[in-house]
């Protein structure tokens, strides 16, 4: 790989003694790949973690080697490839059961699976990303991971910023940069790269980072990372927010062997800055990322209760299902899913989603994903989802059908499959080795095919 020489003489004149180690790491050695496996569901994916290359020693879930994407493993959200300095950003978040999270740039969302499983699926997870085709990418990659209590907007930060002031308790920032730190992984990058871009960069990413203040809570967490080395975007930002927010502080962030301290030289001088985290390819096995975190320490309160309250009595009446549609899901829920209990049942046009509890303003949102998505109402029957398959484990059905690999590969190429059991006709959870993998229809012996045409392979 040929770095830009401006690129090269940078580093040489910031790293010193460093700059060859870290110019031969960057342009001779091969990017790093990795995976973390989905705690939320029933045991590990034993067929994948047996070709792994060693477990990444900063994340209890993480793992070095290539993910196969059309393995069941990966297709049913067992796991998920993530690179492995990635991996570090959501650890050092770390989300508890039950809080309010925001992903503000979250596609493809390696780092919201990630957060929402360390949440434990509990709580709510809004997961953003202004890009509309990127978006769709972010929330297709969360239905897979199976996850019931993540929203995905499609919304700039300043529009987000109106919609939830002081309300959640963390806010990840993994902000849009010059994306030094993946030229092994994308080449490509390096074409987009000259001097004057980490500095353009890092004006937008202060646009960014003065929204989520806006949105965090008295007390809440503030994590702001890059996979890039400019110190314009990193140690430079990071000493930015100090300065112009006081009630920000900074947070140490426990560093494991072959990490780096954010370095004040690089920036203002503030010794402060030695708290954030530095991945280099060539202390550590991954390809690159600067992690800060903060604490919002003002005793700022906010009450927007009544407003949140007239909207919610508004979306009532909007997005409320219609008689018979209330009794076909409830059919359906009865037959198939008994124990399952929604928050919030919210119809998109023909689309059932389930609205997780601490969310009920979307009236002013543009939103992909509000929930789960529970299925289509089609005329006079429900059909389930592919997302509520794998949101659910064996146990949360009573009517499920063990199939085959070979069956699975029929079913996943869009075939229909027969089976030999004598069963009452009807919708059954697809489980092949343990992983519920979509709804089939039994009709006389027959599974009908329901996966999506968009997935089939």
């Amino acid at each position: 790989m040929q770095l830009p020489s401006a690129f090269k003489a940078k580093y040489q004149q910031l790293l010193g003694e460093e700059a060859p180690a870290f110019l031969t790491a960057l342009s001779n050695e091969e990017s790093v790949s990795g995976f973390r496996v989905n705690p939320l569901k029933n045991g590990l994916p034993q067929e994948t973690i047996s070709k792994a290359e060693g477990k990444v020693p900063y994340v209890p879930t993480g793992y070095y080697g290539q993910v196969n994407g059309k393995s069941l493993d990966h297709v049913t959200g067992w796991i998920y490839s993530q690179e492995p300095s990635a991996m570090y950003v959501g650890e050092v978040v770390d989300p508890q059961p039950g809080e309010k999270v925001l992903d503000l740039c979250a596609a493809p969302g390696g780092k919201s699976t990630h957060l929402i499983s360390l949440m434990k699926d509990q709580g709510l997870l809004v997961a953003n990303e202004i890009f509309r085709k990127r978006a769709q990418v972010l929330a297709e990659n969360l239905e897979r991971w199976g996850t019931r209590h993540t929203v995905v907007t499609n919304e700039s930060p300043e529009e987000l910023e109106k919609q939830f002031p002081h309300f959640f308790d963390r806010i990840l920032i993994d902000a849009p940069c010059s994306g030094e730190g993946m030229f092994r992984k994308e080449p490509a990058g390096i074409e987009y790269w000259n001097p004057d871009y980490p500095a353009e960069c890092a004006n937008r990413q202060r646009k960014i980072i003065a929204s989520a203040i806006k949105m965090l809570k008295p007390g809440g967490i503030l994590v702001y990372s890059t996979c890039t080395f400019a110190p314009e975007e990193d140690e430079q930002n990071a000493s930015w927010i100090l300065k112009n927010y006081p009630e920000m502080r900074m947070e140490e962030i426990k560093a494991y062997p072959g990490m780096d301290r954010g370095r004040p030289e690089w920036a203002d001088g503030n010794p402060e800055l030695t708290k954030a985290i530095r991945l280099f390819p060539h202390h550590l096995k991954g390809e690159g990322h600067f992690i800060s975190k903060f604490r919002y320490g003002s005793a700022l309160a906010v009450d927007g209760s009544k407003r949140k309250e007239r909207k919610k009595k508004k979306q009532q009446n909007k997005y409320g299902l219609s008689r018979e549609q209330q009794l076909l899901f409830n059919d359906f829920r009865q037959k198939v899913i008994p124990n399952y209990q929604p928050n919030k049942l919210l119809l998109f046009g023909d689309q059932l989603y389930d609205l997780p509890a601490g969310i009920s303003e979307i009236d002013n949102l543009n939103i992909l994903r509000p929930g789960l998505h529970l299925g289509t109402f089609k005329k006079r029957r429900f059909e389930p989802s592919l997302a509520l398959a794998l949101a659910l484990k064996p146990e949360d059905t009573q009517k499920s059908l063990e199939v085959n690999k070979e069956q699975w590969r029929q079913y996943v190429h869009g075939d229909t499959f027969t089976i030999k059991d004598q069963l009452p006709n009807g919708w059954y959870l697809l489980i092949c080795d343990n992983h519920p993998c979509g709804f089939g229809k039994l009709v006389q012996g027959t599974v009908k095919n329901f996966y999506p045409k968009g997935l089939r392979f």
